[in-house]
């Protein structure tokens, strides 16, 4: 969230001339590398070639209008009309756009997409681009997205149920909540009443000239972009962009795009929501400017958001030193300026996380630190680490600006569209940043402050659980603090910076052997202690390293005793640091270097995991090192970290999803028993042995030969051999192996049906899963992969578009070869509690179809499709051959079967697909159920 209009010049590239360009006045140029022009019927169009990903371009279709501009009597139907747009247009007859587009591998929900907001809709469309025919189609499909919907009353119809399923999701605490403090958070404002999901009165009982009225006024070309970016060619895109879209006119009589204010008020509201199925506690501060934001437009503007972006680092790291000191006042604190629910009005704005009962504290804080910062201002040490930090985000970007995916322009353009956000292109933003950035001094900054406090136009609006014994914060209490006396407060003191993340010497040792693969492109490193390191250089990516190390023991080694005390614990022993430096010391020492690496340990691996950039690739190494020999042992970090945790999983249990979530995997698992909660209550935590957590970890990293360290990214190879030498093959180490050990604990066998009642909304969840022990095969593993796909396409046509019951739906399959040979197999759905049973039965009745006959052909080619095409850009991202190199690693397979892949997706079958539904799908299964609380 790092203010976010800045960020979003992060994408293509003119370049900048000289440093006497960027006068205040002078204007901020849009990329040339998009061509943009407008049709004359008001059509506006932004056209980009770029080959990331190869062979595929996205498409949107992007409308200025949302829920804003609904009459009373259409409240909802903005959103109504994006649904209509896939249930049949003239070119596509009913559900025949999205069976096109799942032939061709485009995926619904997964990538084919849209979105309603309060002032936009839009539609996204990915599709191979190497096809003439296909890119005609997709020219077709928006082109009837945008003019040729055909709203049949038998479609509006079928599609309410649709709708109000997806209403129904809404429901709930944050719903209700919300529904209290927006009029006054959008005090007198048209946003206050035009949430896009609408009423469930109308949805249920509008008239269909509503929705056709509303398509009619705002879906006409003056006020639409079409955004095409990918492996193309730009002449023959706007060719077609013409061709599809020249020849609509605009509505006679046209109906003015408004654009609502959001009115000030001199008036302190204050908003104490509370409910007892609320599962966090929230607290937010907000002074809403007085004018409407102007746009960015020239370097003048774009100074000024970067004097703000500083504003807000600077002091969002005083609010996170916070989350890292005992007795935290919150979990998470957050501080900007920048957009509301409104277009039309931004605010500063603060927002916390907090414990139940630390509301009124974290107010407090967030209020003394807007005060510290009036009275005294910032230091120049933070500023300096400030402008580190933003200059090393833009230099990653400009780092990678030749590798950027398409779908990140499209977004950028989308933006400039709607809101006049600039698009100058990184290559030009990141030097005008250099340049800015030396203009900007304490003095521009400090003043920000005084703006943007202010005694009217206030909001507060706390959130949380309605519990016995909890006091809930009074009105009276808020306003004291926000007027509270800060004359007795002191200026922020900033600590010295560490001068290293290691504090102990360290005996490099050396690389023994070295061997290659030259069909992965893989060389493995045998280091003097036995340690192995296995590395793949890359070009996906310019400025990315990733790394996974890992090693099989894991908590499995600990006794069921031992477990309960220690599996908590693990995580705290991170949050105490490491080299005598604590959280707050490594986070000011690591300020403008891009690296981090996380330690865990799971029933059967320790792990540790990482990230950086060429350039900082020696300090995650440093991590790794110092996780391993000099991991803080701190009482205080411990407690700490309970505290943030409890203040984060204590309430989670109010919330019918994670009651019955909680409720139905004991139930699944109550012969196992180091299965002890989904979500730790205070009693298990109280349990939780520190000391004995830290020395299991200490011991589970004591032992580099027992690990496999993997690298991919844009590696050099002098400085892995240099790094490994002296960070990794220096690490203790022995002769012992182990292996990981499987405790025998299973999931409950047979049939059963957990029913839990719980919320009061009338919302229901349901759960199909079949599991068990069996010999892995990997024909058969790809072909309930296959099932799992294909189940889902019947599953949406069957319980979705004609039974209009469920919003979204879900079916998943496969099997596990490490560490205990199984297969699984899960159905979810949310839906209607009076519905429940029915749509059960309906989704057992499309396996039992696939176990009679097996999948129609049309299917299976849609999941071989759509396969093919996320492998297509998989095998290009530098974290699908982590993911592949490390589990062909913990299953001891063959690593070169990455790039089988293609072969053995064309060589699935229907018969393969209806033998595993058969052999997995006809036995035990367990269905669970969240239906409402039954009325006393």
């Amino acid at each position: 969230m790092k203010h976010l209009r800045l960020w979003m010049f992060l994408v293509a590239a003119p370049l900048l001339g000289t440093a006497q360009d960027l006068q205040g006045d002078s204007p901020i140029p849009l990329d040339p590398d998009v061509r943009t022009g407008k049709l004359k019927n008001g059509l506006t169009y932004y056209i980009r070639k770029n080959n990331k990903p190869e062979d595929k371009v996205d498409l949107r279709l992007v409308i200025n209008a949302g829920s804003i501009l609904e009459n009373d009597d259409q409240q909802g139907l903005a959103h109504f009309m994006e649904h209509m747009c896939f249930n049949g247009t003239k070119n596509f007859p009913k559900n025949k756009l999205v069976d096109y587009l799942q032939s061709i591998g485009v995926k619904f929900g997964q990538h084919l997409n849209a979105y309603t907001s309060f002032d936009e809709t839009v539609y996204f469309l990915p599709i191979p681009s190497d096809d003439p025919e296909k890119l005609e189609k997709g020219f077709s499909i928006i082109e009837d997205w945008a003019f040729n919907a055909v709203l049949t009353p038998e479609e509006i119809d079928k599609e309410r149920g649709v709708v109000l399923e997806e209403y129904r999701l809404g429901l709930g605490a944050d719903d209700r909540m919300r529904k209290q403090f927006m009029p006054k958070v959008m005090y007198q404002s048209h946003y206050a009443n035009r949430m896009p999901i609408g009423k469930k009165e109308i949805l249920e009982n509008f008239t269909y000239d509503k929705i056709t009225s509303f398509y009619k006024d705002w879906y006409r070309p003056d006020l639409m972009a079409v955004i095409v970016v990918g492996d193309i060619d730009v002449d023959e895109m706007e060719k077609k962009v013409k061709k599809h879209f020249a020849s609509y006119k605009n509505p006679k009589n046209e109906r003015p795009r408004k654009v609502f204010e959001v009115p000030n008020h001199e008036e302190t509201f204050v908003c104490v929501e509370t409910d007892k199925e609320a599962s966090g506690t929230r607290v937010q501060l907000m002074y809403k400017d007085h004018d409407e934001p102007k746009p960015v437009e020239t370097v003048g503007d774009m100074k000024k958001e970067l004097t703000e972006m500083l504003f807000s680092t600077m002091l969002n790291n005083r609010l996170n030193e916070f989350t890292n000191k005992s007795n935290p006042p919150f979990v998470f604190g957050y501080t900007y300026h920048g957009e509301t629910w409104a277009k039309t009005k931004k605010a500063y704005q603060s927002f916390a996380m907090t414990q139940e009962d630390k509301q009124l504290d974290a107010l407090r804080v967030l209020v003394e630190e807007n005060e510290r910062v009036k009275k005294f201002g910032f230091t120049q040490g933070e500023l300096e680490r400030a402008k580190t930090e933003i200059n090393a985000m833009y230099e990653r970007s400009y780092n990678e600006r030749d590798k950027k995916n398409s779908s990140g322009y499209v977004s950028q353009y989308q933006q400039h569209f709607l809101s006049k956000e600039p698009a100058p292109g990184i290559e030009w933003t990141f030097k005008a940043v250099q340049e800015l950035m030396k203009e900007v001094s304490l003095n521009n900054i400090n003043g920000l402050i005084n703006n943007y406090l202010k005694d009217d136009n206030r909001v507060v609006v706390f959130t949380g659980p309605e519990k016995e014994g909890l006091a809930k914060p009074t009105e009276a209490e808020v306003l004291a603090i926000l007027n509270m006396d800060s004359s007795n407060l002191k200026a922020y003191e900033d600590e010295p910076v560490a001068t290293s993340l290691l504090r102990n010497e360290l005996k490099p040792g050396s690389v023994v052997k070295k061997e290659t693969n030259d069909k992965l492109g893989t060389t493995t490193l045998l280091l003097s202690n036995g340690a192995k390191v296995t590395y793949k250089k890359t070009d996906f990516k310019n400025d990315e390293v990733l790394m996974r190390a890992i090693s099989y023991g894991g908590s499995n080694l600990v006794s069921d005793e031992d477990y309960r005390k220690v599996y908590l614990g693990f995580a705290a022993v991170n949050e105490a640091g490491f080299s005598g430096l604590d959280k707050n010391a490594i986070d000011k020492f690591m300020t403008g270097k891009i690296a981090s690496v996380r330690p865990f340990i799971s029933d059967y691996f320790e792990m540790l995991s990482g990230s950086s950039t060429p350039k900082d690739m020696e300090y995650m190494f440093q991590m790794v090192y110092a996780y391993f020999t000099d991991v803080n042992y701190d009482e205080e970090a411990f407690e700490r970290y309970k505290q943030k945790q409890s203040g984060f999983t204590k309430n989670m249990l109010s919330q019918p999803a994670y009651y019955f979530r909680q409720e139905f995997y004991s139930f699944i698992n109550k012969d196992n028993p180091r299965f002890i909660r989904v979500f730790p209550d205070e009693e298990i935590w109280n349990n939780v042995d520190y000391e004995l957590s830290h020395d299991i970890f200490k011991e589970r990293f004591s032992n580099a030969a027992d690990f496999e360290f993997f690298f991919i990214g844009n590696i050099d190879d002098n400085n892995i051999q240099e790094f490994a030498s002296k960070y990794l093959a220096s690490l203790p180490s022995s002769e012992k192996r182990e292996k990981a050990t499987d405790l025998g604990y299973r999931k409950i066998k047979g049939s059963h049906k957990k029913v839990v009642h719980k919320g009061a909304d009338p919302k229901s969840n349901v759960t199909i899963m079949y599991y068990g022990d069996a010999k892995y095969d990997a024909k058969e593993a790809l072909a309930l992969n296959a099932l799992g796909e294909i189940l889902t396409i019947k599953l949406l046509e069957e319980l979705r578009e004609k039974e209009s019951g469920v919003y979204g739906i879900r079916a998943s399959g496969g099997m596990d070869k490490f560490p205990v040979e199984n297969f699984r197999f899960n159905i979810s759905f949310p839906c209607g509690p009076e519905n429940a049973e029915k749509l059960t039965e309906m989704a057992l009745q499309e396996v039992q179809k696939i176990v009679d006959n097996g999948p129609e052909e049309k299917d299976l080619v849609k999941y071989k499709e759509g396969e093919l095409l996320d492998y297509k850009e998989n095998i290009k991202e530098n974290r699908y051959w982590l993911s592949c190199l490390t589990s062909q690693w913990t299953d001891n397979t063959s690593p070169e079967r990455i790039f089988t892949l293609e072969e053995r997706v064309n060589a699935v079958t229907a018969k393969q697909v209806q033998a595993v539904a058969k052999k997995y799908l006809t036995k035990d299964k367990i269905i669970g159920m969240l239906m409402p609380e039954e009325a006393n």
